[in-house]
């Protein structure tokens, strides 16, 4: 959960009908549970982050800015709902997390030396297969 910050008043949710496992309740109670955030709408999230989150997860987030998340799962509302919520916090965490930069670093002396001698074997087996191949059409 990200520190400092309640996202409880800014979700929304809507209970439908579920097509997951409950036998006969599925086809009376609404488990299904549909949690809605409105991103763009966010007072706790600076727009810095509302960029990122729009970015990295912009294939569950719909044209008018709000991140969907379905849960069915479960058998009772209850379940689903707490499944996901823990979903949209991870999520979020995941992805107002820095990314680390890449460390550059260069080939050790060995792995050139495989390298290069791969490439002679290599080189050997595909000239030989060119001379007798040269020798079969005459």
């Amino acid at each position: 959960m990200l520190p400092g910050r309640n996202f409880e008043k800014e979700l929304i949710y809507t209970a439908t009908r579920s097509s997951g496992p409950g036998g006969q309740n599925v086809n009376k109670v609404s488990t299904r549970i549909e949690l809605r955030f409105d991103v763009q709408a966010s007072h706790l999230l600076n727009e810095e982050e509302k960029g990122i989150i729009m970015n990295k997860l912009g294939n569950r987030i719909s044209k008018g800015g709000i991140l969907i998340i379905v849960c069915q799962a479960g058998r009772s509302q209850y379940d689903n709902k707490t499944n996901a919520e823990e979903r949209f916090y991870k999520l979020i965490e995941k992805a107002l997390k820095p990314e680390k930069k890449r460390a550059k670093t260069k080939p050790t002396l060995s792995s050139k030396i495989k390298r290069l001698e791969s490439k002679q074997i290599r080189s050997k087996k595909k000239a030989q297969r060119k001379s007798s191949f040269s020798e079969n059409n005459e």
